[in-house]
């Protein structure tokens, strides 16, 4: 009996211990993860666990908080919470226990007053600021809550006519001066002075219409014009500013696709979220590979029924140059670095610890995130985790530039998560400003960060320049003294072969090419009247123009293809013989009607011919990628572009030629042609379909023959 129970109990024990060893982050009721360079959530482990609800009970306060709208913590770690539908300030202290209220006071002329639906509220070293929204002003109190002074709505002629002053968040800099949202303002951020003298908007969105709209508003009546949509800047729905001065602003009325789209492109016009200096100037860093602003797919990972781009209602500055927004939508908290890399996304609706129900408010309290849940009126607090503290701690070691201990942090990090792109980037700026290019460069490429691959490659290519200072001159010059008398050679060949009679040689053939891209009229109506090609070198330029695409797609150096997404053969003879073949189809389909001159023999020879650019051009402009940063990308897509447009040309010429077409005969016929072409791939398709239900049928019809006997 007493070896069962020892045997019992020794087992309970092992589970005990074995329970104790299972990571928080699995009992959390959400999922922490980042972003892939493909848009795919990659699980992390979680930086912040839910730790405890604050509820009006837990804080001693009645009435119970009933429709908070703001929270923010003072230097003192004191507790602010906009309790709106009480018309009041609740003030807690460290330990979330009530301080005192802010509701009630006496004016500076001595007459009782109060607050009415307050919506923000922000605190300075030796001041309170209320947004005192539904009495249209900023209500100023002592830390102790005492009252200070009123700042009434600004006055200002600025101001549109007729509009209400609803300020609903608020933030002050160093120097006393207040930046103010109000709901009905779309001008931008209203700046004032202490004595509230209006400074100016900052921030304000720019407007685009489109020439569709302005020219439909020419067609409106007055009254149409007042009810058609107005053209107005985007509104603003939060703020808050950081130690140095500069202004975090959000806003979540931006159109869904302007939204997306500027997530994709890390572009700050439309973004929901944006960092302004003291002049209104968006000064964002948006690295990583989705700019800041939430969710970068339209479905979420764990509550697949919300759809859409996040709907950002707030921002909250935490230690180390940190920041962190939240998604209403989703009630999501997004927390990025100084750069705008992503750290980690956590959260999620519900009513168990750890889940908010309406998420409204962020702020950051020591090693705490305390997040303000609307529907239930209670603080939720999360602690920072282990994996929490080394992501600050390396962060930490980055700004006091003490890399060799950065690099220790980040390789902790990866241990725990080795998808984390942002550690192979801060290790791979440790290698960099300590010399250690070569080894940045790894690091950099695992994270597909060409931006910082470029500036370490940039460094590598420099000593290679001074290495080979003397050989690269050389080697240049006689590149360009080969391709001179190869152009010698070539201009001597065809000027023989104009004088021969009868067939080409296949080598003539094709060395006629340098000739007919320069000269095109001549090239072509040689081409066709004496002969100068033929079919089996058209077949040989067609061939290299499959073959350059492919070089490209597999070539091309890291900095411009970090994903190494490659083509195949296959493909690519699919991508250039298709086109080919039902561009000569259609235009030979076409010119018959219209009395061309040209054989169907003709325009596939002109046509493939008109091909020559591509590897003359092509091939350098991926060899050069090689060797190129991510600045001088503008360069490689102007030889590409070049080569298109003179492929272009050259076929438009040719046809124009080899038909012996006017201009504008051929413009209309080469429209013809493409419109030809469409309507061949709609009846192919339009066949192979109706085909593959023909055998689909006869098979199914075989088979229940099959079945019966």
């Amino acid at each position: 009996m007493m070896k069962k129970l020892s045997r019992i109990l020794a087992l309970a024990a092992c589970l005990i211990l074995a329970l104790g060893c299972i990571p928080v982050g699995a009992i959390t009721p959400y999922s922490t993860y980042t972003y892939s360079i493909d848009g795919f959530a990659l699980m992390s482990p979680d930086a912040y666990t839910p730790d405890r609800q604050i509820d009006s009970a837990y804080m001693g306060v009645d009435p119970a908080i009933d429709d908070p709208r703001d929270l923010v913590v003072d230097q003192n770690k004191n507790v602010y919470i906009a309790d709106a539908a009480n018309n009041r300030i609740v003030v807690l202290d460290r330990y979330y226990k009530l301080k005192f209220y802010i509701d009630e006071f006496t004016n500076g002329q001595g007459v009782p007053d109060s607050l009415t639906n307050p919506s923000g509220v922000f605190v300075t070293d030796d001041k309170i600021y209320v947004a005192d929204t539904d009495n249209n002003r900023i209500v100023m109190f002592e830390l102790d809550g005492t009252f200070y002074k009123v700042i009434e709505e600004p006055d200002s002629d600025v101001f549109p006519e007729g509009s209400i002053y609803k300020p609903v968040a608020i933030a002050v800099d160093a120097y006393g001066r207040i930046y103010v949202i109000s709901s009905t303002t779309y001008m931008g951020v209203i700046a004032i002075n202490e004595e509230g003298d209006f400074q100016g908007f900052i921030g304000a969105q720019k407007v685009t219409i489109s020439a569709l709209d302005i020219i439909w508003r020419r067609f409106q009546t007055e009254e149409q014009r007042k009810l058609s949509q107005q053209y107005v800047s985007t509104e603003f729905n939060n703020i808050t500013i950081d130690e140095k001065g500069f202004i975090y602003v959000t806003t979540s009325s931006i159109d869904e696709n302007q939204q997306q789209a500027a997530i994709d492109s890390k572009d700050g016009t439309y973004a929901p979220v944006k960092k302004l200096n003291t002049a209104g100037s968006d000064i964002m860093k948006r690295n990583g590979f989705f700019g800041p602003g939430g969710e970068v797919n339209i479905t979420n990972v764990s509550t697949a029924d919300i759809t859409g781009p996040s709907k950002i209602i707030d921002v909250a500055i935490g230690p180390e140059n940190t920041w962190s927004i939240i998604d209403e939508k989703r009630s999501k908290v997004y927390t990025y670095d100084s750069e705008g890399n992503l750290l980690f996304i956590f959260g999620d609706q519900g009513q168990q610890l750890g889940n908010i129900q309406s998420i409204e408010a962020i702020a950051y309290l020591d090693n705490d995130i305390l997040l303000l849940d609307k529907t239930s009126d209670n603080i939720s607090v999360f602690r920072r985790t282990e994996y929490g503290d080394l992501l600050i701690d390396a962060l930490r070691n980055t700004n006091e530039r003490n890399y060799d201990t950065t690099i220790d942090y980040w390789l902790e990090i990866l241990k725990r998560n080795n998808n984390f792109d942002s550690a192979y980037i801060g290790i791979g700026k440790s290698l960099y400003r300590s010399a250690k290019y070569e080894e940045a460069l790894t690091y950099y490429k695992s994270a597909y960060d060409t931006e910082n691959y470029s500036e370490a490659f940039k460094e590598i290519r420099k000593n290679w320049i001074s290495k080979y200072i003397v050989l690269i001159p050389i080697i240049v010059i006689a590149i360009v003294v080969l391709l001179v008398l190869f152009n010698k050679y070539a201009a001597k060949l065809n000027k023989k072969a104009q004088l021969k009679k009868g067939r080409k040689t296949f080598w003539e053939e094709l060395i006629y090419a340098n000739h007919l891209i320069v000269h095109p009229f001549d090239g072509f109506w040689d081409l066709k009247h004496e002969y100068r090609g033929s079919v089996r070198a058209s077949f040989v330029w067609l061939a290299l123009a499959i073959l350059t695409f492919y070089y490209q797609s597999v070539g091309t150096g890291y900095v411009f293809n970090p994903r190494r997404t490659y083509s195949t053969i296959l493909i690519q003879l699919t991508a250039v013989l298709v086109p080919v073949l039902l561009w000569s189809v259609s235009n030979w389909c076409l010119t018959t009607l219209f009395d061309g001159e040209g054989t169907f023999r003709d325009i596939f020879v002109a046509t493939c011919y008109a091909l020559v650019p591509i590897p003359i051009l092509i091939i350098p402009s991926v060899i050069i990628s090689n060797f190129a940063l991510a600045s001088e990308e503008k360069t490689i897509n102007l030889l590409v572009s070049i080569a298109f447009v003179w492929c272009g040309l050259l076929i438009f010429f040719g046809t124009m030629t080899t038909h012996d077409y006017t201009f504008g005969k051929n413009v209309i016929t080469t429209l013809g042609t493409i419109v030809g072409m469409g309507v061949i791939m709609f009846i192919g398709i339009l066949f192979s379909t109706l085909l593959a239900k023909i055998v689909s049928f006869i098979s199914s019809i075989v088979i229940e023959i099959t079945y019966r006997m």
